[in-house]
């Protein structure tokens, strides 16, 4: 158990990170997962974007790390550009 009140704050802070964090990268998750399982051409093609810009997001808050993203980035355009 912490022994001085900063300490205790931080567990706190530390507690809160996590579950946002956590949160994010779930919700990236299912964002790819969607992403992924379209076969529709049209729809993965707005649905890139918004998915792009939440990568970049979490990269810039250091959720994932910047060349996670990026290669998540390339595959998934790759894949979209490759629908008939």
């Amino acid at each position: 158990m912490a022994n001085h009140k900063s300490a205790e704050k931080r567990i706190r802070a530390n507690e809160a990170k996590q579950d946002r964090n956590k949160y994010q990268a779930k919700t990236m998750r299912n964002a790819l997962k969607g992403l992924r399982s379209t076969k529709d051409k049209k729809a993965a093609s707005e649905l890139l974007p918004g998915v792009s810009a939440m990568l970049d997001k979490l990269a810039k808050k250091n959720v994932i790390h910047k060349s996670k993203a990026a290669n998540l980035k390339s595959k998934l355009t790759k894949m979209v550009n490759g629908l008939a």
